[in-house]
């Protein structure tokens, strides 16, 4: 990927849900949140999206206060409208309502200098699944190491 850092991955979000539809999306930021997000202070953490009157907006997203800011520096968790086209917009709205699911950020970075957010479309994974999940993790894990130590042994 060519100028592309990575600020904040939502690592919880692929835990907790199986996501689709993914879409790269701008946002609205102030001066002292886009300074803040460039030195890493960003979390995706419990945020998700809603639409409300047409427009896509994020919630609980945390930038850090500026540390430099003074008195005009952002609040941290304030809700931060998404740059979406309307038929986008729509069109999310529509799949979130059918099939039960809600819409997560699954990822924040610079591209070409300009911040974007990863949503995904998101359906809750059951305990179940979440198990699975975890089995499946620690399972590639072990076989990795098996072939890490394997590979000590045939040199």
């Amino acid at each position: 990927m060519d100028n592309i850092k990575i600020i904040a991955n939502n690592s919880k979000a692929h835990f907790n849900y199986f996501l689709e539809d993914f879409l790269e999306c701008g946002i609205e930021l102030k001066g002292s949140e886009i300074k803040s997000i460039r030195r890493s202070k960003a979390s995706l953490q419990d945020s998700y999206v809603i639409i409300r009157d047409g427009e896509a907006y994020l919630l609980n997203m945390h930038i850090a206060p500026y540390k430099e800011g003074n008195i005009f520096n952002h609040e941290p968790n304030r809700t931060r409208k998404l740059l979406l086209h309307k038929k986008e917009i729509e069109k999310m709205a529509q799949k979130a309502a059918e099939q039960a699911m809600t819409i997560v950020p699954t990822k924040v970075y610079l591209k070409k200098g300009k911040l974007k957010v990863e949503i995904a479309l998101a359906k809750g994974k059951k305990l179940f699944d979440k198990r699975e999940t975890i089995k499946r993790r620690d399972d590639e894990r072990a076989m990795a190491k098996a072939k890490k130590t394997i590979g000590k042994y045939d040199e």
